[in-house]
């Protein structure tokens, strides 16, 4: 990991441990909504009266928020930073997030938890970062790196690898971006992604070195982190968070 900070405060550290209630279910409050110093929740239909980021009070030892999103294809629920990353400016970067996935049912969800130059207050993955579909990966935002969950896929409980935008280009046969582990409803996992400088990003599960790709991502494009969950029928699909952490340096010249 490179560390080039020109003082204490050279090296920013985003830590949201979900230890309270954000936007209860019920609650109409369109979003963005304020959660933390550098995250805001977002989503496609946050605002109606079915979705929301709710702390649990059972089964949520260490700080647990649930997202929720509402029962209609194609809308999410999660947290979004501002665009304020620069790979070759504030590398190594490093994302690590613990999720559960309470429900795995067949065409009903799909997770994206990475970095992309998307940002907007009604979030969506399908159509605006990427998606999955029986064994293509379809890569919409021109500059993305991160962990894919599709049940569209055929492969659908398998965390996949997804970027675009570096000198490699993004490979879109679900096949080859793979990451042969499964995520179980109701078990944790930590999903660990760092990009270098020179745009090599490396993807990691629960502390196993999956995938490495050389020039994965920009090194020029600004960035924003997303962790995001969508429903995928006139279902509502949840993502449970224990904790979401990033870091990287200081753009000195910013």
């Amino acid at each position: 990991m490179t560390i080039n900070a020109q003082s204490g405060q050279g090296r920013i550290r985003i830590f949201e441990d979900f230890g309270v209630t954000v936007q209860p279910v019920l609650s109409t409050v369109a979003p963005p909504i304020p959660l933390g110093a550098y995250l805001q929740l977002v989503g496609q239909g946050l605002a109606d009266t079915d979705s929301g980021a709710v702390r649990l009070d059972s089964d949520g030892l260490s700080g647990v928020t649930q997202f929720l999103t509402t029962n209609e294809d194609v809308h999410a629920a999660g947290v979004q930073t501002a665009t304020m990353f620069d790979v070759a400016l504030m590398g190594t970067i490093v994302m690590e997030a613990r999720v559960r996935m309470a429900a795995l049912t067949a065409a009903t969800c799909e997770a994206f938890i990475g970095f992309s130059d998307v940002n907007t207050d009604l979030a969506i993955i399908e159509g605006a970062i990427c998606h999955g579909d029986t064994v293509t990966l379809t890569l919409t935002a021109s500059d993305i790196c991160g962990f894919l969950l599709a049940s569209d896929l055929t492969d659908a409980d398998d965390w996949h690898a997804v970027f675009a935008g570096g000198t490699t280009t993004g490979v879109t046969a679900s096949a080859s971006n793979d990451l042969d582990d499964d995520a179980v409803a109701g078990e944790w996992q930590i999903l660990r992604l760092e990009i270098d400088p020179n745009g090599t990003a490396r993807w990691l599960i629960d502390g196993v070195l999956k995938k490495t790709v050389v020039g994965a991502v920009s090194t020029t494009t600004d960035l924003c982190f997303s962790a995001l969950r969508e429903a995928k029928t006139a279902a509502v699909a949840t993502m449970d968070v224990d904790y979401i952490l990033i870091e990287a340096n200081r753009d000195w010249n910013a």
